[in-house]
């Protein structure tokens, strides 16, 4: 039990940095917002309308502003994409123009060209739709830290289902085809979910019981007597027995992470981080199942045990079966470990990828392509082979040597890939390590109940009861770590919140942060390269109006020399979605240029 002491420490250690990155984000925008969902929808106000009013009303004293989610799945994407063609193929009946909204010219990326420009028009459909489009999800920001914690933490109203406020994630974080589920569908897709994956955990047996049967040489001649010939050459029973069935495993497990990272997403997740430590929980139960207890229970066992079979014969043949299981287990380490790390550090796809964007399409390198580090697929594998570890050293230490190679080539590895490779979107904070700490305690509890099974078997009660206190022991300091550090990893401390918001507010850093507030959260992105010019918010008349008296007193009747609002691409707030606007002048100014050429030529002609 001496194991337990650096564990502790390393627990600690966990908890130490998780505290300390929480110190040094001081902008992390995350730690100012509340994520509201469930709120209800009145007749003749708006979501954001409801939200403006209930926060002003209840939280008056630490409220900022908001900022309402949108519709803006794959599927709304699509339904929205049809309605505005059906909608702009018809004429507009509406000619009231704004008069602050001017023409725009846009350079035409394809041919230097000016497109043609276009004219607001602010009707009272175009704010209809709006309306139809806000879901009841909200961000909502706050003046601190505490006061962005405390809404967070407690129950807005008498109705757990409305009001739901969570600390949001960061914005790179934020899962945005998910934040506009309805809160209450929520419960059904976990269910859902939940089912499915015992499902296919279920089903995954038979392919498993199959691999463990080829193992088995003498079954599969009795079974299959026409490979009698066969395999009886040598290297062809050792490829059947040996190798063979830890590749078709490693074929078969490759389907797994790619089904749970889609069941975690039916879950309704709000950011990426939460949507692959749901995906690493469900691929770790799913390792530990199917590789680890079924390929004990299935072939050999299976397939030797008769109806008269006494519980003595069983627990007998158990005994011998688990050291027989030791050839397979080694052959999965070197197929699926050892071959894994060396095909992680080549990046074959990757490179291939690279050199067909690079040198045969000759395109530039965008480092939005760069994957991050798949979390849920890295970490199981390696609990499952830490597993391995613990219970097969009693029984088959020949392991050992094995999974410590292994281990200390996956530690160079994945060092080199973490920090040379892979890009860092965001920061989880730790968060993955409560399920290590978890998979490590049932590893031990595990090899503490082989050990008292291979102790009775031998007939040493005595040994065998001396296995009984080290269970109570584990369990007991595995309650005193969820108690001493688990609630680090579920929130943050409010003396350090208040700590940091003392300092910003004394630096003179707090009207920085919240001015960087109304640009955290963006729902549509605005990715591309065309300039904007010449451009004015709409619906923001406060700004309109100084914007353009600042430039009528330069002698200018338009806003020419204002540089373009930030807050313009951003299509939650009340501004002009330009992201969407550039792609149909895009469009247009490709479909213009290709209909100028051939009048061209048939003048020419």
């Amino acid at each position: 039990m001496l194991f337990l002491y650096p564990f502790f420490q390393e627990y600690g250690h966990i908890a130490r940095l998780r505290l300390l990155h929480l110190k040094r984000a001081t902008l992390n925008p995350g730690q100012f917002t509340v994520l509201v969902r469930g709120i209800p929808k009145t007749a003749n106000e708006s979501c954001s309308s409801d939200v403006d009013d209930f926060f002003t009303k209840y939280h008056a004293s630490s409220y900022l502003f908001h900022q309402v989610v949108y519709k803006a799945g794959k599927v709304q994407k699509i339904m929205t994409g049809a309605k505005k063609a059906c909608g702009m193929s018809g004429p507009s009946t509406d000619t009231t123009l704004d008069q602050r909204c001017k023409a725009v010219t846009y350079p035409c990326c394809l041919c230097g060209a000016s497109s043609d420009s276009f004219q607001l028009l602010p009707t009272d459909e175009v704010a209809k739709n709006i309306d139809k489009k806000e879901c009841a999800a909200a961000f909502v920001f706050f003046k601190t830290r505490y006061g962005a914690l405390v809404a967070s933490e407690a129950l807005q109203t008498s109705n757990p289902t409305k009001w739901v406020t969570d600390l949001a994630p960061e914005p790179d974080d934020v899962y945005w085809s998910n934040i506009w589920l309805p809160y209450k569908q929520l419960w059904i897709r976990r269910i859902a979910t939940v089912l499915g994956s015992l499902v296919f955990l279920v089903l995954f047996v038979v392919p498993v019981a199959f691999i463990q049967g080829l193992s088995q040489l003498d079954q599969l001649q009795k079974k299959l007597p026409f490979l009698d010939g066969l395999l009886k050459k040598p290297y062809m029973s050792q490829i059947i027995t040996g190798y063979l069935p830890s590749v078709i495993l490693l074929l078969f497990l490759y389907t797994v992470s790619p089904i749970m990272i889609l069941f975690s997403t039916m879950e309704g997740p709000t950011s990426h981080s939460e949507r692959k430590k749901s995906a690493c929980s469900k691929v770790l139960h799913f390792y530990i199942w199917n590789v680890f207890f079924v390929s004990l229970a299935s072939g050999a066992v299976i397939n030797q045990l008769n109806p008269s079979s006494s519980t003595k014969d069983i627990a007998v043949r158990l005994a011998h079966v688990i050291p027989e299981q030791t050839t397979f287990f080694i052959t999965y380490v070197l197929t699926s470990g050892w071959a894994s790390l060396s095909s992680e550090l080549m990046q074959l796809f990757g490179l291939i990828y690279n050199f067909i964007i690079k040198y045969v399409l000759r395109m530039k390198e965008d480092i939005a392509f760069v994957p991050t580090f798949p979390y849920h697929t890295e970490i199981p594998k390696v609990m499952l082979f830490g597993l391995l570890g613990f219970s097969c050293s009693v029984l088959a230490p020949l392991i050992l040597p094995f999974l410590l190679v292994y281990f200390f080539l996956g530690y160079v590895v994945y060092r080199n890939q973490l920090l040379n490779v892979y890009r860092m979107r965001y920061d989880s904070g730790g968060l993955y390590w409560p399920i290590v700490h978890n998979t490590v305690i049932f590893s031990l509890v595990l090899t503490q109940v082989i050990c008292f099974g291979v102790f009775g078997l031998k007939e040493s009660p005595v040994a065998a009861g001396f296995t009984i206190p080290p269970i109570f022991f584990i369990l007991s300091f595995h309650q005193y770590c969820r108690t001493r550090f688990l609630p680090l990893f579920k929130t943050f401390p409010s003396q350090d919140l208040i700590d940091l918001d003392r300092e910003d507010q004394r630096s003179g850093r707090m009207e920085h942060i919240h001015h960087g507030l109304r640009s955290a959260y963006r729902q549509f992105p605005d990715n591309e390269d065309i300039k904007l010019e010449q451009i004015l918010t709409v619906g923001n008349d406060e700004d309109q109006d100084e914007g353009c008296s600042s430039g009528e007193r330069n002698g200018e009747e338009t806003c020419k020399e204002q540089e373009p609002r930030r807050d313009l691409c951003h299509s939650t707030l009340k501004g002009l979605p330009v992201s969407r606007l550039r792609d149909s002048v895009r469009s247009i100014a490709l479909l213009w240029t290709a209909e100028k050429r051939s009048g061209d030529r048939a003048l020419i002609n």
